[in-house]
């Protein structure tokens, strides 16, 4: 009964962050349109790598993101309230102490790396000033947001995320507008009225937890020193992976503005933007299952945790498959149709950074798991070593005069390489061989990919695609057909049996609602 109570709880916390998702999505493109229109490719790579480089200190503030859900989430699985307050007040303190070192590291060494390393136009520099600090003060305010996110993820309101998203979604459509109205520099005015959003949001999101939980009542700066040590060792150790994460993503966006100027990075961000949507929609799913993860290790419920993990993986893949397969086929016709500029190379990132984001699902549940056990060390050396070849390797394919996409085929071949690794050192930990995995999982979302591939593929290069008809079925049949397979192929009785279950509750409701209606 519990694990059907759990399931249900993740199915309509799913429901409603993806309500959250198609809000944000529909905001999001149609305002990336609108920016990258009114600024400009130039303004707009630069408003992407500037941004990038205060990104790059907030590895600590990651690393002790990832340790804040887990201890939450740890406590309230445990059910002790008093180890909860302490772990609240705790990262709290720290989220405080991290936002002022990132404060001192991006005035000092970030400002050096802007004016010394950077490939900035003359007459921009000023502007990339600006955009540089108001970047800075937007990162101190979502770095001590964490703690009060991390509660509602790990009690698991996700209602919360939703309907704070509305206004969040007005905002940023009032931002659009008025960056085209407006006769000051509209790089500096969208830069300032997207840091105003991100504070309204946190001072939003702290004034909820604050109401709703117990926890977040009682914060008190106390001297708690073994709390402090292990959430700090815990995140020490998930700095590494953090660190070599920020590395290779910005490094790499870096590298590009170093060889080939911000007109390369336009194309990366819109890349980027296109990835960072699709994730959004798996990033829903895992959130609403990633604390049923935790708790299940919690209360040494290993079956129901793996059962968690393998489920959680090929949900997750098959959702991004969804997106990524008409995407991928139909990159160039969705750029045109969404932008009216589109930067050189986009069509090509696009497809690369596709193929990267599906080794993301699979990746995530193990993470979770490995966070959930809180022996991560072996874990982020291991897997650290392997990622920080990408930036070396990078660097090494752009130094001998490759195209500027070669850094993403490095990317896909040794984040694949990494994800091995991880099942490999993951899977004794909580009662799952490497064989099983494969075979329930890898061999099961290969099948789906390969076969669902088939029919949007033969219908791409024989529909005229330049059509916006042809185009929107060209995505349809993708969509239809990864759902298909995975039903089919990908998915156990169980699983099918859960979602054919869900689909005639939803039915049931909906005759209900019709029938009182009439």
């Amino acid at each position: 009964m519990a694990s059907v109570s759990s399931n249900n709880l993740i199915a309509k916390n799913t429901l409603l962050l993806y309500a959250r998702m198609l809000l944000l999505l529909g905001v999001s493109l149609y305002t990336s349109r609108i920016v990258l229109s009114t600024l400009g490719v130039e303004d707009y790579g630069l408003y992407d790598v500037v941004g990038g480089v205060v990104s790059m200190f907030t590895f600590i503030s990651m690393a002790m993101g990832n340790s804040t859900n887990r201890y939450i989430t740890y406590a309230l699985g445990k059910g002790d309230k008093d180890e909860l307050n302490d772990v609240v007040s705790a990262a709290c303190v720290i989220h405080w102490v991290i936002a002022i070192l990132i404060l001192v590291l991006a005035e000092t060494l970030g400002l050096w790396f802007l004016h010394h390393k950077m490939v900035i136009p003359d007459n921009r520099l000023i502007a990339a000033e600006w955009v540089y600090q108001f970047s800075i003060i937007a990162c101190m305010v979502t770095i001590i947001s964490v703690p009060y996110n991390a509660m509602i993820i790990s009690h698991e309101k996700m209602g919360a995320f939703a309907a704070i998203s509305i206004l969040d979604a007005v905002l940023k459509l009032l931002i659009a507008y008025l960056i085209q109205i407006t006769g000051h520099d509209k790089l500096i005015i969208y830069a300032a009225l997207i840091l105003s959003v991100n504070v309204m949001n946190r001072l939003i999101y702290q004034l909820y937890c604050k109401h709703t939980f117990e926890e977040a009542r009682s914060i008190k700066i106390k001297k708690n020193y073994p709390q402090f040590r292990e959430m700090t060792s815990f995140a020490g150790w998930s700095m590494i992976g953090n660190l070599v994460y920020l590395g290779y993503t910005q490094g790499v966006n870096i590298l590009l503005n170093m060889f080939f100027g911000p007109a390369v990075n336009a194309a990366r961000g819109v890349a980027f933007q296109v990835q960072g949507a699709m994730n959004g929609f798996v990033t829903n799913f895992q959130t609403a299952i990633n604390p049923q993860i935790i708790k299940s290790y919690a209360t040494r419920d290993f079956k129901r945790q793996t059962q968690l993990v393998f489920s959680g993986s090929k949900f997750s893949f098959f959702l991004m498959l969804c997106m990524v397969l008409p995407v991928f086929l139909e990159a160039e016709g969705i750029l045109h149709l969404w932008l009216k500029d589109v930067p050189d190379y986009s069509a090509v990132f696009l497809r690369l950074v596709l193929l990267i984001s599906l080794v993301s699902p699979l990746e995530n549940p193990i993470g979770i798991s490995n966070n959930a056990t809180g022996d991560i060390k072996k874990y982020q050396i291991v897997a650290g070593c392997f990622n920080v070849l990408i930036i070396f390797f990078s660097y090494i394919v752009l130094k001998m005069g490759f195209e500027p996409y070669s850094v993403f085929f490095v990317q896909l071949i040794i984040t694949t390489i990494v994800l091995f690794v991880k099942i490999l050192i993951v899977s004794p930990k909580i009662g799952f061989t490497f064989r099983d995995y494969v075979s329930k999982v890898l061999f099961r979302v290969l099948i789906v990919t390969v076969s669902s591939a088939i029919v949007p593929s033969i219908l791409h290069f024989v529909a005229p695609t330049e059509s916006l008809i042809f185009l929107i079925i060209n995505c349809m049949v993708g969509v239809c057909s990864v759902s298909f397979f995975a039903f089919f192929l990908g998915m156990n009785t169980i699983e099918r049996s859960f979602i054919l279950k869900r689909i005639k509750r939803v039915i049931g409701r909906y005759s209900v609602v019709n029938k009182s209606n009439q």
